[in-house]
């Protein structure tokens, strides 16, 4: 399969993914806001939520603009690969910021599910990201579908981390 029709297989797939990520990001927004409207919390309620809400929009939004590059009418995957690839280190590096915010928060303390869902899933799908990105010029095929896998866990990451935050800020009583 030549570069240019490598996207254009893709291309049902990364409509549903990136209208599916769309719609999620502001899903995300409009529960933060009625949160935000609910209560005034302090800055440490504030930071708290910013660790753990703000990374799912990120990673919405990762997948949304993926989906962008592979919808793009591209001549060679070498422009395109480099995208991707940017987009997983700058993924990486963010997650990775993440943990050393949640690590530093006093607020609330890390469990293991948290640490897995907000930081170790989303550096391994920025981690492929970044390898399927940079191997989508010599290796069409197969950096295709661990871009798509990852593009997958980043969206599944982002509706369990969504789910999380929700259900935590429902829960969780004005005092605390």
């Amino acid at each position: 399969m030549s570069e240019p029709s490598i996207f254009k297989a893709w291309e049902n797939f990364y409509v549903i993914a990136g209208s599916s990520s769309a719609a999620l990001t502001g899903l995300v927004f409009i529960v933060v806001t009625l949160a935000a409207n609910r209560r005034r919390g302090g800055s440490s309620t504030s930071e708290g939520t910013s660790i753990f809400s703000s990374p799912t929009v990120v990673h919405f939004c990762a997948a949304f603009f993926i989906s962008g590059v592979y919808a793009a009418p591209w001549q060679a995957a070498f422009y395109a690969g480099i995208l991707i690839g940017i987009v997983g280190l700058s993924g990486t590096a963010y997650s990775i910021n993440v943990g050393y915010r949640a690590s530093r928060l006093s607020t609330y303390n890390a469990d293991r599910g948290d640490w897995m869902w907000f930081i170790i899933l989303p550096c391994l799908a920025y981690l492929a990201l970044c390898i399927g990105g940079f191997t989508l010029p010599s290796y069409p095929p197969g950096a295709s579908y661990t871009i798509a896998a990852a593009v997958m866990l980043l969206i599944f990451i982002g509706i369990h981390n969504a789910w999380d935050v929700v259900t935590y800020l429902a829960t969780k009583s004005d005092d605390e």
